[in-house]
């Protein structure tokens, strides 16, 4: 997975497919990036041709969330995180809960952050 870098675009049609259609069909975002996200195994056809997520799928924008998380709780201890999120930074030693209320991220946090960010250039 660490070499399936997506845009922007990929990962809104992937929160578009979770979120599911209000009507018959997705919107243009997910038409113009079903190819490739079906392709790297993120997304399938069902038979009926309906979209829905893989678990891969599912495991990419979770991580999405977790990073977004951790970067949030860089830049303010007191952010708001959804509750699955902490637990699974918590349970990878990425933050550490504070007495007075938030987290604070640990050395071990701002070392992934720093690989990533590394990647991405």
């Amino acid at each position: 997975m660490k070499n399936e870098k997506l845009t922007t675009d990929e990962y809104d049609a992937l929160g578009h497919i979770l979120g599911g259609a209000k009507h018959d069909r997705f919107n243009a975002c997910v038409g113009r990036n079903a190819k490739r996200l079906a392709g790297l195994k993120m997304i399938q056809y069902s038979k009926d041709g309906k979209l829905a997520l893989t678990d891969k799928g599912q495991q990419v924008l979770f991580l999405r969330r977790c990073i977004a998380g951790l970067r949030a709780l860089l830049a303010d201890e007191a952010a708001v995180v959804d509750a699955d999120v902490l637990v699974f930074l918590g349970k990878k030693s990425h933050i550490v809960a504070l007495e007075a209320g938030g987290h604070s991220v640990t050395d071990k946090g701002r070392e992934s952050l720093a690989d990533i960010d590394a990647q991405d250039k």
